[in-house]
Parts: structure tokens; C-alpha cells; sequence
């Protein structure tokens, strides 16, 4: 039986055994895809069922979180934690606070983290979390005992050598802290390495907010440099107006770029003159209100359009940074068809599959989330780093680790698409460079 079969035969029994997780169904459909390269060229790689135990969460829990609200009554939500793969060091993967959250969701995340924790160069596993709780609209009290008893079951499975939780969507500094506390009290110990996002005060690093925004841009720059393009004076649309867009924009806007659009889930806003980033933050970090205020309070030549669509608007780059599946098949023939250049994701899996083929079909420089947005868990695990020595680093330290880490990651997938003969391809460049880390040492390491 040839290996492409192999693979489809595979991927048949996978959505049996997973059935009702489509997100994790197209996370794996990917990585196969492009595997069949790999497999064809290096059999050894199919041995000892690599491929089966790779696809297979090594551990996932489920777990009952109960808390009490404001008005006195008991809510109930669902807690996970996925720890997926750990062949390269401790779980690694953020936590995400949303009522979209499922086991489906959490799979397909801790399965794109193996790669993206890979890609780092860093000895970190994959992993992920959450639950189906919304911290939208709740006092901090409110989350404060969500938080509490969250971390009285998570406690028992994570620590800096096991397991090391960060934040995602929904989980930011006042969740981290309120987990941490919990996790103090029932340790009975400061171990700061177990969770990553943490205070300054209290274990944190600097560049830990930016990170994920500063490194999906230093990745996009390595790739515009090899086209011979630059981000000074680029047209850029950056969907969503959370902590990744919000710094995103800010590290186009210092690279000499103007970010001409924004959006959140009501609407958009384009910004021909550039985003006031001292606004922005003050609207979206500390009064928690919508990206229509900030249309309100900008000034002349801010638009905002509800309900619309931001990937109408011309664009040179296009940094998708909201959720996954916002930017479809339609959207991508949209924004070929007003002439972008590059698209690199800054969310996880934000594009449809429809979407990312498109863009490779048209000559569009495309950069899969498992690279460009890896900035944020490179920079956690520096944090892991400076807990480990006791030690704290410059915000410029850290910045330039972060940058030669993005560097060496689109210069890794760069490389890998043009051994396999699919130059330009960085979505597979992606998954075999980051595929092959793993398969090393599995296969080094036993059948466990």
C-alpha cells in the first residue's frame, strides 16, 4: 500500500475516532497532507507507528470547575487540560477562557502547539488548555473564584517540570495571577516556572505582552526580505483588536508601515492615517470597550463599519490576528483581487483551508500560524528560562532573543519547503520542519 493511501486510510480512521471535532480535524488534515512528502522520502518515519502515536494526545482531563457569582448562586463550568505531546520537554500551551471551548478546540490547538514549540528551537512540548468560562462581563471577584477553583484540579497535573500553562484567549495578567495565587496556596511553595505570563513583580518578563504581535511581524519581515520588500511605507490590515493585533500594530507602525484596518467581532474600522496605539490600548486594555469607541473618540478619517467585512479593504499585508476560520475562501479571493502581497497568521488557524490554498495558488506569501504567531510561547519559555536562573532580563535582551528566534523560524521553514522540492510553500516548509524535531526524538526515545 503506498504511503499517500496509508495517510488517507489513517486520516478515515481519525475522524471516526474524533467525531464532532472539525477543528481538529482540519489541524490534523494539514499536518498529514503534508507528510505524505516526508513518508514517500524518508520512510523510517512511518516506523513503530510515529505517525498514530503523534496524532494520539499523550494525556487529556476533563474536569468539573464549580464557583459561586456575585448574586450567590453555584455555576458550573467545564475545565480541560490536553497535554498532547512531550517528546521535546514539559507541556507547553496557554489557557483559554471562552464559551466557544470544547475538547475538539483544545485538541486541535495542543496539536498545533507540538509543531509551533518545535519550530522555537526551544525544549518545550506541546500542550493547551481552557475552559468554556467567559470572563467578559464578570466582576473580578467573579473571576477571581472561577479562577480559584480552576486551578484546584488543574494543580494536581502541571508543574515546571510537567506541565507549564501560559494564557490565551480570555486568560490575560489578572487570570494568571488569580491561577498563580491558587496554585501557591495549594503547593505551598513559590515555583514560578509553572506558569508563564506571570507579573513582573512576581516572575514575569518583560516583552511577554508584545510577543506574539512583535514576532508575527519579524517573521513577515523575514519573508518580505525575500522578495526584496520592507514594511516602510506597506498598506496593512490587522483583523482584531486584541492583545496580538493591538502589538502587531504597534511593531508595523515602528517598521515605517500603516495599519489601515482593524476589527472585532461587531465590526471594523480602517484608519488610512495609521492607529493612535495610546488610544487603542487605553480603549481595549483598560475601559474593556469596543473598536466602534475608538472610531468615535479617533477623529477625522477613522471609518467604522458594523458588521462589515475587513478583508475588503486594500491592503499590502494582511495579519489575521482575531480567531480561527475568520478569513474564508471568499475573503482570500478578496484580498488577491485588491492586490496583497502577504498574508501571515497571527491567530491560530485563522484561515479556512480554502483560504490557505488559495493564497499558495496565487503567488501570495503565506505564513501558517504554527510559525508566524510562535512569538509568544518563544518568549514564555525565556520566561521559563530566567525563573530557572533567577534571573531577569532587559526588555532589549529579550526583543532581540524573541527577533532571532522569528528569524531562525521562517529561515528553518524557508529552508525545508526548498529541500522537499516546494519552495515558497511555508505552510508545509512548516509542518515537516517542525514535524521532523518531534519525530527524532520519539523515535529516540521508545515506543511510549
Amino acid at each position: 500500500m503506498s504511503i499517500d493511501q496509508q495517510i488517507s486510510d489513517y486520516y478515515s480512521k481519525l475522524l471516526k475516532r474524533n467525531a464532532g471535532e472539525p477543528e481538529f480535524h482540519q489541524a490534523l488534515a494539514e499536518v498529514l497532507d503534508s507528510l505524505k512528502i516526508v513518508l514517500n522520502k524518508d520512510p523510517h518515519y512511518a516506523d513503530y507507528g510515529l505517525v498514530e502515536r503523534l496524532c494520539e494526545p499523550e494525556r487529556q482531563l476533563i474536569f468539573r470547575v464549580p464557583w459561586v457569582d456575585d448574586g450567590g448562586q453555584i455555576q458550573v463550568n467545564r475545565g480541560f487540560r490536553v497535554q498532547f505531546n512531550s517528546a521535546l520537554g514539559p507541556y507547553k500551551g496557554g489557557l483559554r477562557f471562552h464559551p466557544s471551548v470544547n475538547l475538539g478546540i483544545i485538541k486541535f490547538l495542543g496539536f498545533e502547539q507540538i509543531f509551533k514549540n518545535s519550530l522555537t528551537g526551544l525544549p518545550i512540548g506541546g500542550g493547551k488548555g481552557g475552559s468554556d468560562f467567559d470572563p467578559k462581563g464578570k466582576s473580578d471577584a467573579e473571576v477571581m473564584r472561577f479562577c480559584q477553583s480552576f486551578m484546584t484540579e488543574l494543580h494536581n497535573h502541571i508543574g515546571e517540570y510537567r506541565d507549564v500553562p501560559a494564557g490565551d484567549i480570555g486568560v490575560g495578567g489578572r487570570e494568571i495571577g488569580f491561577l498563580f495565587g491558587q496554585y501557591r496556596r495549594l503547593e505551598n511553595k513559590h515555583e514560578s516556572g509553572v506558569l508563564t505570563g506571570k507579573g513582573l513583580s512576581w516572575g514575569g518578563s518583560l516583552v511577554r505582552t508584545e510577543a506574539t504581535g512583535y514576532g508575527l511581524v519579524y517573521l513577515t519581515s523575514e519573508m518580505m526580505k525575500t522578495h526584496g520588500e520592507s514594511f516602510d511605507g506597506a498598506k496593512v490590515i490587522v483583523s482584531g483588536s486584541g492583545n496580538v493585533a493591538i502589538y502587531a500594530a504597534e511593531k508595523v507602525q515602528q517598521l515605517g508601515g500603516t495599519v489601515v484596518a482593524m476589527s472585532d467581532s461587531s465590526g471594523y474600522i480602517t484608519t488610512p492615517n495609521g492607529v493612535d496605539l495610546e488610544l487603542l490600548k487605553e480603549i481595549k486594555e483598560v475601559r474593556r470597550e469596543r473598536i466602534s469607541t475608538y472610531a468615535g473618540e479617533a477623529g477625522a478619517g477613522v471609518e467604522y463599519h458594523e458588521g462589515g467585512n475587513v478583508w475588503e479593504v486594500s491592503a499590502d499585508v494582511a495579519l489575521p490576528c482575531a480567531t480561527q476560520n475568520e478569513l474564508d475562501g471568499e475573503d482570500a479571493k478578496l484580498l488577491v483581487k485588491n492586490q496583497v502581497r502577504y498574508v501571515a497568521e497571527g491567530a491560530n488557524m485563522p484561515c479556512t483551508p480554502e483560504a490557505a490554498h488559495y493564497f499558495v495558488e496565487n503567488g501570495i506569501a503565506f505564513a501558517p500560524g504554527k510559525a508566524a504567531n510562535a512569538g509568544g510561547v518563544a518568549t514564555s519559555a525565556l520566561e521559563m528560562q530566567q525563573n530557572a536562573s533567577r534571573d531577569s532580563w532587559s526588555f532589549e535582551y529579550t526583543d532581540q532573543r524573541l527577533h532571532e528566534i522569528m528569524s531562525n523560524i521562517f529561515r528553518n521553514i524557508d529552508k525545508t519547503s526548498k529541500e522537499y522540492g516546494l519552495e515558497g510553500d511555508y505552510v508545509a516548509g512548516a509542518n515537516i520542519a517542525g514535524f521532523k524535531k518531534v519525530a527524532d526524538a520519539m523515535l529516540a526515545q521508545g515506543v511510549i
